[in-house]
């Protein structure tokens, strides 16, 4: 049976609880959508086609991905840009 969001929210926290209780380390607040503004921002960096990303994502509109999920920094263009220079 697929688990719902909520699920996986709870199912976070307690993760998240018990690793406090071990290692006495605060963490920040992670949550399902997190983790999932993490996996598409990685593998937006690694080169993936942003339309094989709105796909997976499930976006019928890629200006969403784009400017939602996208983070470019000035090193981000610069490392770009170098590569290009260097093709």
């Amino acid at each position: 049976m697929p688990m719902v969001a909520l699920h996986w929210e709870k199912y976070l926290e307690h993760i998240i609880e018990k690793y406090i209780k071990i290692y006495r380390i605060q963490m920040p607040k992670v949550t399902p959508h997190v983790c999932r503004h993490t996996f598409y921002s990685i593998m937006a960096k690694s080169g993936m086609n942003p339309k094989t990303l709105q796909y997976i994502m499930g976006h019928s509109d890629i200006s969403v991905i784009l400017n939602t999920y996208t983070h470019v920094n000035f090193d981000d263009a610069k490392e770009e840009l170098h590569q290009v220079a260097n093709s």
